[in-house]
């Protein structure tokens, strides 16, 4: 029997939609942008901050090592709720403004280099850059990075600038709307992350 055909790529089909329709999903968006955060919250606050550098011992364990083989926290655990919400933070900037308006001058007090290097795709979680930010500090700038983006998609806005092109990453279709599309799908594999590594830590869901 013959499978049927795959459908079709909506990347490579997808019609870019007018600008009334990309203010409709940019509400939408945003919609989803507050309800996963909202989500996001609830994992942390049911996380204690003296767990947040905690790695479950998800790779290699101690009793598996070689002879003589001394085991690394490497081999014990490979990400920590610390990361996820410093990457959440550097990303929800990098999608929600940078992509949209650029870097400001501003911008380099709210996230600044160190910060993202430390945070940013393909950073080390074991690294002495992510140990320097404490769990506060961490939750605090994350606050700071969702209530800057949101308001500068809400408050004088020029929703023009939706239907102008971007890079990868995007969601559906490669403009500046796909980033911020992008922007819930992105954190909430994140959340399921964050679940993920509060069950290894033995702490209860929360849903």
């Amino acid at each position: 029997m013959t499978p049927a055909p795959l459908p079709p790529d909506p990347l490579a089909t997808s019609d870019l939609p007018d600008l009334a329709a990309a203010e409709t999903m940019l509400v939408a968006a945003l919609g989803q942008i507050e309800w996963v955060r909202r989500y996001t919250l609830e994992l942390l606050d049911a996380t204690p901050e003296e767990l947040w550098f905690e790695m479950p011992d998800w790779g290699k364990r101690t009793e598996d090592t070689a002879p003589g083989q001394v085991a690394t926290s490497a081999d014990r655990g490979i990400t920590h709720v610390a990361w996820q919400v410093g990457h959440l933070a550097v990303s929800q900037y990098g999608l929600l403004m940078f992509r949209i308006h650029g870097r400001r001058d501003e911008d380099l007090e709210l996230v600044p280099g160190s910060f993202r290097k430390a945070f940013g795709r393909g950073s080390d979680p074991h690294s002495a850059g992510v140990k320097r930010h404490s769990a506060e500090e961490l939750r605090e700038r994350l606050d700071r990075i969702h209530r800057s983006a949101v308001a500068g998609l809400r408050e004088g806005f020029d929703s023009g600038r939706l239907l102008e092109p971007v890079d990868m990453p995007y969601a559906v279709y490669p403009i500046k709307l796909g980033a911020i599309l992008f922007c819930p799908l992105h954190e909430q594999i994140h959340g399921g992350q964050i679940g993920l590594i509060r069950r290894g830590l033995g702490l209860p869901p929360i849903r």
